[in-house]
């Protein structure tokens, strides 16, 4: 490598990595729709949840929060069926993970995410919309796969 194209790469190295590496807090709060989870028991819970739409904010998402409502989430809306796969990097409280059929339906749940965490969280199929909400939250309210949602975004008002 020649002395000019070394000075290039180091010059263009820091821009490379300065978007990644700027990330050092929360983003600010996204704008809130209403959405509601409808149990196999019948019972409706009620959520105020952020709406990630952008692929800036979904890339962010609840990154640095230090916690999360117990009535409140985010939720990613991919537009379109597709496998949906997520980390925990940079995001310091566990979480509980729906994946949202087209249909509003659960089609996988993952509990308990590990805060940090670099694995991968897997939908398990193309799914329209990941819901991240308080972990333990599946739980505490029984929550289970079939169960459905709704919002806008599945055609269904809350």
């Amino acid at each position: 490598m020649t002395r000019r194209s070394l000075f290039a790469a180091l010059l263009a190295g820091p821009l490379l990595i300065a978007p990644a590496a700027a990330q050092t807090g929360p983003q600010p709060e996204l704008p809130k729709e209403k959405l509601v989870i409808v149990t196999h028991d019948g019972k409706h819970h009620d959520f105020q949840v952020e709406m990630a739409l952008s692929m800036n904010q979904q890339m962010t998402g609840l990154m640095f929060r230090p916690s999360v409502p117990a009535d409140g989430g985010m939720l990613f809306d991919w537009g379109a069926p597709r496998d949906s796969q997520m980390w925990m990097r940079n995001t310091i409280s566990s979480l509980d993970m729906l994946f949202i059929n087209a249909d509003g339906s659960i089609r996988s749940i993952a509990e308990h995410t590990v805060p940090q965490s670099l694995a991968v969280i897997d939908s398990r199929g193309p799914v329209r919309a990941t819901l991240e909400v308080a972990a333990g939250t599946a739980e505490r309210l029984d929550i289970r796969v079939g169960d459905h949602v709704l919002q806008r975004i599945f055609g269904t008002a809350p």
